[in-house]
């Protein structure tokens, strides 16, 4: 018993280590980012008077606030034979303007002037889908160069493209969202739209310019000598076009502005999710590092990681000894009501006595889950899924056993709820188990990640095995032999290569998830993506279809 006890502990510190390695790594390459362009870049946007995209965020929220950044790894490690894209060269955040809850998306002019890469086109309209969702006010803060030429094809033209912005501002009006541009450097050719389609626009006195064609197209075009202050500063847009409501003399004029616009809004309608007073976990939070496994195969009781993320550490389960390898039941998450369906990852013993595999969906599972999403709706609780999922179960007991149908029927309930969902890759999402348990597909109001979670249709070993024995059959075809040795040197080169792909940052480079976050930072994003999500009643009532019974 003591062995057991002293081996135990010793996988406990084993993990913990891993696990805050993880986290102190995340937290290096977010410094890392948030230099954007780089320090030169830096330095010659504030001998110009400008403030960086993310200082202009951090003035213009309130002091001491909570805030989440939406995809600040987008555009990592991609475009580098253009130079990079860090954060996709804008910077989202949801945070407290003036007491109300909003989205602010800056664009940063340190990383190619702002300019749109394909990426900077997908993150934009993540951030006015997160608004349109939640009906949430949004605040731009442009200062951009427009659509990068060089990959004008893979940005100008198609229907989430560039051009998509501009429809969504004017649905959004039509919507009631409360939209504020404050235009503090360029805003160029089709660009120039998105100021003047918001409620009120700010232009920045020297520094703010908005025009469809700057002074040298003018002068290519129609044979015009104009300088682009003339053209289209403050001065012009304020006093003789007026195209712009406020002109202000530097950038914290300008946020001040803001904040007073913000100030005299109106408050939001309420969906009604129940919320009491937010009481922090009995169990201490930082046990999370040493209960997750370093190993993403190992087994491990996911209720002891809940119990550590809900108030109180309380959680209700329904159906507790029934498809025991899906967790289901109601908890608090800083006051607000949750339903949680997480992956249960030990091993359990089924109701008719047969061992099942943590991380897996089985038959009852999947029946369960979807009882509960059902619930869930009918009495307007938010769900959040917790991922650790290797996928559905297979084989003929299985098969035999209607594990599509039921694992249809989950699909068709987490597809059709109406109620706000939001997802946590904890650690493995795989396959069709990443589309049950609420995959980006499923449209989730939030979807962050571990710096644990990898991303794939099968794991980096099970892809490697497989794929390594494609190309052995297809090397061997050619005549080549393929000793021990080189099938060993295949398999680790397909690994290696397939494990960068599941990396949790490889994921939100693209946007797959909305961020890496530390596991201690999960109740803040649950409970301000619920805060949002209250913003906006339920419209549409909840009906599962047509589904095999």
């Amino acid at each position: 018993m003591i062995e057991n006890s002293k081996e135990m502990d010793l996988a406990f510190n084993i993990n913990e280590d891993h696990n805050k390695l993880l986290v102190s790594s995340l937290k290096q390459k977010l410094v890392q980012v948030k230099l954007g362009g780089g320090k030169k870049s830096l330095e010659k946007l504030h001998a110009k008077g400008k403030m960086s995209a993310r200082e202009r965020i951090d003035y213009l929220l309130d002091p001491n606030s909570k805030s989440i950044e939406i995809g600040a790894f987008v555009g990592d490690k991609m475009y580098e034979e253009h130079g990079g894209c860090p954060s996709g060269g804008v910077v989202v955040k949801i945070g407290y303007v003036s007491g109300h809850q909003c989205i602010i998306v800056a664009n940063d002019a340190t990383v190619k002037a702002g300019a749109w890469f394909p990426i900077t086109a997908k993150k934009n309209l993540r951030a006015q889908e997160i608004s349109i969702e939640n009906k949430l006010p949004i605040i731009y803060l442009v200062d951009s160069a427009g659509v990068y030429l060089p990959m004008q094809d893979e940005i100008f033209p198609d229907k989430e493209h560039f051009g998509r912005v501009f429809r969504n501002n004017a649905q959004m009006s039509s919507m009631g969202i409360t939209q504020i541009a404050a235009v503090m450097g360029s805003c160029v050719a089709g660009g120039a739209y998105l100021p003047i389609m918001s409620d009120e626009a700010l232009i920045v006195d020297k520094t703010g310019s908005i025009f469809l064609a700057g002074s040298y197209l003018v002068k290519a075009a129609i044979g015009e000598q104009i300088d682009n202050e003339t053209l289209g500063g403050a001065t012009t847009h304020c006093e003789i076009s007026g195209v712009t409501d406020y002109k202000s003399k530097d950038d914290k004029d300008c946020l001040d502005s803001i904040k007073k616009i913000m100030d005299k809004i109106g408050s939001p309608k309420s969906a009604g999710f129940s919320k009491k007073e937010s009481v922090a976990p009995v169990l201490n939070q930082e046990e999370i590092f040493g209960i997750l496994p370093k190993s993403r195969s190992d087994q491990y009781d996911m209720l002891e990681i809940i119990k550590r993320l809900v108030d109180n550490s309380e959680i209700e389960l329904y159906k507790e000894h029934y498809g025991q390898t899906i967790i289901t039941g109601y908890a608090r998450i800083e006051g607000w009501a949750v339903g949680i369906v997480a992956n249960q990852r030990k091993v359990v013993k089924s109701k008719k006595g047969e061992m099942q595999f943590g991380g897996v969906i089985y038959s009852d599972s999947a029946d369960k889950a979807t009882r509960f999403i059902a619930n869930c709706n009918q009495k307007k609780i938010p769900l959040v899924f917790l991922q650790d999922v290797t996928g559905f179960m297979v084989g003929s007991k299985s098969e035999h056993g209607g594990i599509i149908k039921d694992g249809a029927k989950m699909v068709n309930a987490v597809s059709n709820s109406v109620v706000p969902k939001f997802t946590v890759i904890i650690g493995n999402s795989y396959g069709a188990g990443n589309y049950a348990m609420c995959g980006k597909a499923y449209d989730p109001r939030l979807i962050v990640a571990w710096p644990s979670a990898e991303l794939a249709v099968m794991s980096g070993n099970s892809a490697a095995k497989v794929l390594m024995q494609i190309e052995k059959a297809t090397l061997e075809r050619k005549g080549e032999e393929i000793t021990p040795q080189k099938e060993d040197e295949l398999f680790e080169k397909i690994k290696s290569k397939y494990d960068e792909q599941i990396s949790p940052y490889y994921a939100a480079a693209r946007l797959w998830t909305d961020a890496i976050i530390n596991p201690l930072d999960t109740r803040k994003w649950i409970a301000m993506g619920i805060e949002a999500a209250s913003q906006s009643p339920i419209e549409k009532d909840f009906n599962l279809g047509v589904i095999q019974t």
